[in-house]
């Protein structure tokens, strides 16, 4: 059965290449535009792994990982951001409960290795 893998991503261009790559590798994927729209995907259907930035309009990627951590406290998650500086939320979604946390611009290979760390434990 293949891994299913929710990106939440709100650019557009982003959002598709992180669901065309991660299809390319033999996931499953859905992808929502905002933290909202993904919290609901994932209740109807939870993913394996979420994938989601941090800075979004609606519902951001903090308040996600919050609200996924207390409804499904062994949700895999990998937040991801471009922000740099004292704007930089990393480290908050870190104390929040993503397993990893990744700095736009990053390689395909380390969204990989992530993704398979998570599956596999």
């Amino acid at each position: 059965m293949l891994a299913r893998i929710l990106v939440i991503e709100d650019d557009d261009l982003e959002r598709d290449m992180f669901r065309e790559i991660l299809e390319k590798a033999g996931y499953e994927v859905d992808v929502a535009s905002n933290g909202r729209e993904g919290l609901s995907i994932f209740r109807d259907e939870p993913a394996d792994v979420v994938v989601t930035d941090i800075m979004m309009p609606e519902k951001d990627g903090i308040e996600l990982i919050r609200e996924l951590r207390q409804e499904y406290p062994e949700t895999r998650i990998i937040a991801i951001t471009g922000v740099r500086g004292q704007y930089n939320r990393l480290p908050a979604a870190s104390n929040l409960g993503a397993n990893h946390t990744l700095m736009k611009p990053f390689r395909t290979q380390e969204l990989f290795e992530k993704v398979g760390e998570l599956l596999n434990n």
